[in-house]
């Protein structure tokens, strides 16, 4: 079996979640979801070897050959990595999920099978070769968190999230597709594979800048990079697991993936460079010093991803310099990004679960409310301690070794030569030391302001208690990995992070034994990251032992200039814009919307027609007008002249007939009597219905319509009459291929085995075309006769409708 079809999955479980949520009660659904995630996880450990060795897995399914399009799952070191993240932390999130939700009280089914519809979504988006079914999956990644994090649509907060975090995300996927779109022109492919190979050929295209910038915003927004952050705090009004999953280690993580994976193809451009590095940087800073601001668990947590995922976006940014020189401190920075990716998945997911259990266990996740919880709820301060001193940057936890590479990576910015860094590249350890310095305080502030110090006299609303054990296996096992990895960052590094730099960086390694990079916790004292270090450890903790005396200062900044009221203004203004712009328009009347259509296709029509130099008329073919046919066409004009000038509803209904017959006698004249009788009969049945509906038809009237209406009504019906006169003759005039009708005159009798070509061509060569309209008569009529019963049923039982 080709291996992309486990990508669907996932989606295929949650077709029988719903199923197994109504008929199974005594056991939660999630042990049945839980076997998904770990099958997956456990299968796509066994490419490890193959990626260690430096290749990859190609599986394929064909979609739309004749475009270029396919489902291509790429395994190689990097969408390996973030596999094995998705499956890996998902299983964890699912069985964190099942002591976590009641399943008596929450509707498990919607929310199970929301979370598989984002497993694949994820899993679509790090194994597609192809931009187009790329694309795909990242919508849909929007679309199931959109429905995750509305998951308790009856609070308002909810609502309000799902649909900031869709605005924001859609529109950046939106833009990301404009550039996929000018990667394929450039560069004849829409395989990222390809792309990359030919990368050389297009790097100077006048499209390339643009596709550039346009990739970039679908990445800033999903990954909430400055100033689209603001969808993530807003999310966190999803429940927990949504938000240790989505926030911590998979969504917010695919726009990294995106501008890892298409580092070979734009890192040639010094815009490139600047934006991801420059944007992470102030991200990094911005979320940290905010981080600080905020009294809810999620709301710090929320903020701390943001800057997390600014340091990470940097160091993508650094590394790309790799591109333009061999010295391998950018490699090392590429290599910080990918292992500070793992780092940040395994302390963010564990805080978000503790975050969680104290919300779960007492009520309320206000930190101003909390305090003193060491004593009462131990396990969960060990896990919530290490996690969040690794978040700080402390030994001997994993966030150490990134955060240390990480500082160096920016040190070393200062020395690279080109695109101006020399000048402009010595703020930036600057500003990584100030954010770091947040950093550190709002890990503390986390972890002590929530189990240190002594409980809040008034009462929380649950009374504080360690949380069941099944709640605690998830944030354990993610916090021993924070453990783990400090002592053995080599081998994460061996097995996953090599792998993922060599497919970042195709052009400078062709195994991931070449990147020779070697993780240790110690560097000697004359390391500058060394003395950074220690200068955030003195600052940060005076300055969080002060918190209580100069964290008034957010008090500062009014509401109405952040961000966030920034948005809400576009959209209150967008929505009273639209209205007013709608309510100009959108008048009701079908006769109104038909004025827009008829007047948009006979102007863009006949200007098309015209600037592309497509009118031609070739009488040549035009088959002789007998005195017949004249005598018919004057018949069928004043026929038309009369049904608009009738002042009678049986003159306008007489005069239509005429219309239709005129038209039948052309198909005779013609010799086409199968089409003339056809058109006889229905003629027929259609003057009969408006006789027999006759007393029921409105009265003739001009609606009091003023003459300048009228004038333009003629003008666009005038409009339309000579649109299709003229597309019919430039048509008949320019034949660029050979008639079908030859194919239906040769083949009718021999392969349809018919004798009447009109028939055979209705029944057989367009029989589901033939079908579909069936199927549509079929259902008006449905509805027709739904309605007239609905009547009916209202005449016999008036009391009822009061």
């Amino acid at each position: 079996m080709e291996f992309v079809f486990l990508i669907f999955l996932p989606i295929l479980a949650a077709l029988f979640i719903p199923t197994l949520y109504k008929r199974i009660k005594g056991i939660h659904t999630g042990w049945f979801v839980l076997l998904v995630p770990v099958l997956l996880f456990a299968y796509y450990t066994t490419f490890i070897r193959t990626t260690m060795e430096g290749g990859h897995a190609v599986s394929e399914v064909q979609w739309i050959p004749s475009l270029g399009i396919s489902f291509v799952s790429y395994i190689d070191g990097l969408s390996l990595l973030f596999s094995l993240l998705i499956t890996g932390i998902g299983a964890l999130v699912v069985l964190y999920s099942i002591f976590y939700l009641d399943k008596n009280k929450e509707k498990l089914g919607n929310f199970y099978v929301y979370l598989l519809l984002f497993m694949s979504a994820m899993l679509g988006v790090v194994q597609s070769d192809n931009v187009i079914s790329l694309y795909l999956f990242w919508e849909l990644t929007s679309i199931s968190s959109f429905l995750l994090i509305g998951y308790w649509f009856t609070r308002d907060g909810s609502r309000f999230g799902a649909l900031k975090s869709m605005m924001i995300t859609v529109f950046g996927g939106l833009m990301m597709l404009g550039g996929f779109i000018l990667l394929g022109i450039m560069g004849g492919t829409f395989s990222i594979r390809e792309l990359i190979a030919s990368s050389s050929t297009f790097v100077g295209h006048e499209f390339f800048t643009l596709a550039l910038v346009l990739v970039l915003l679908g990445a800033f927004t999903k990954s909430a990079q400055f100033p689209f952050y603001i969808w993530l705090p807003d999310a966190m009004e999803a429940p927990t697991p949504v938000s240790a999953y989505l926030h911590s280690a998979t969504m917010v993580k695919a726009g990294l993936y995106l501008v890892a994976r298409f580092t070979p193809i734009f890192a040639a451009s010094e815009v490139w460079i600047w934006l991801v590095t420059g944007i992470g940087l102030l991200t990094l800073f911005w979320g940290s010093i905010f981080a600080v601001k905020q009294t809810d668990l999620k709301a710090i947590l929320a903020f701390s991803t943001v800057s997390q995922l600014g340091l990470i976006m940097s160091l993508l940014g650094a590394g790309a310099i790799t591109m333009h020189t061999n010295e391998d401190i950018f490699t090392f920075a590429m290599f910080a990004a990918i292992f500070h990716l793992i780092n940040h998945a395994t302390f963010k997911g564990s805080l978000f679960m503790i975050a969680g259990i104290v919300d779960h266990e007492t009520g309320t996740r206000d930190i101003r409310k909390l305090g003193g919880l060491m004593s009462i709820m131990p396990v969960s301060f060990t896990v919530a301690f290490i996690g969040s001193m690794s978040m700080a940057g402390l030994p001997p936890f994993n966030g150490f070794l990134s955060k240390e590479m990480f500082l160096q990576s920016m040190l070393a910015i200062r020395h690279f030569e080109l695109f101006n860094f020399a000048t402009w590249g010595v703020i930036f350890p600057v500003i990584a030391w100030i954010a770091s310095v947040f950093t550190f305080i709002y890990s503390f502030y986390f972890v002590f302001k929530t189990f240190a110090g002594k409980r809040k006299d008034a009462p929380l609303p649950h009374e504080p208690h360690e949380a069941p054990v099944g709640m605690l296996i998830s944030p354990v096992i993610l916090a021993t990995l924070v453990v783990a990895i400090f002592f053995i960052p080599n081998v994460v590094g061996k097995w996953l992070v090599k792998p993922a730099v060599m497919a970042i960086q195709p052009y400078q390694y062709s195994h991931p034994s070449e990147v020779g990079i070697h993780v240790s916790a110690w560097h000697g004292f004359a390391s500058v990251e060394l003395w950074m270090t220690v200068g955030i450890i003195i600052i940060g903790g005076l300055l969080f032992l002060s918190l209580s005396k100069w964290q008034k200062v957010y008090a500062i900044q009014p509401e109405y200039l952040s961000l966030n009221s920034l948005y809400d203004a576009s959209m209150i203004f967008s929505e009273k814009g639209m209205n007013r712009l709608s309510r100009f328009y959108m008048t009701g009347l079908i006769r109104t919307y038909f004025l827009y259509i008829f007047a948009f296709i006979s102007v863009t029509t006949i200007a098309v027609l015209f600037i592309q130099d497509a009118f031609v008329v070739d009488m040549n073919s035009f088959s002789k007008v007998s005195a017949y046919g004249v005598v018919n066409a004057i018949i069928l004009l004043l026929a038309v002249v009369f049904v608009l000038l009738s002042k009678t509803r049986l003159g306008a209904i007489i005069s239509l007939g005429a219309v239709g017959y005129s038209v039948a006698l052309f198909f005779v004249i013609f010799k086409a009597p199968d089409l003339a009788l056809t058109q006889l009969v229905i003629e027929t049945v259609s003057v009969a219905l408006f006789l027999l509906a006759f007393q029921h038809l409105p009265k003739l009237s001009d609606h009091g319509e003023k003459k300048s209406n009228k004038v333009v009504n003629a003008i666009i019906a005038l409009g339309i009459g000579v649109t299709v006169t003229l597309v019919a003759l430039s048509s008949h005039s320019n034949k660029l291929v050979a008639s079908i009708s030859q194919y239906y005159k040769d083949t009718v009798a021999t392969e349809a085995g018919g004798g009447n070509i009109v028939n055979v061509i209705l029944v057989d060569y367009r029989g589901f075309d033939t079908l579909f309209e069936i199927a549509v008569l079929a259902i008006a009529g449905i509805g027709v006769l739904g309605m007239i019963k609905l009547r009916l049923a209202r005449k016999e039982n008036p009391d009822e409708n009061k």
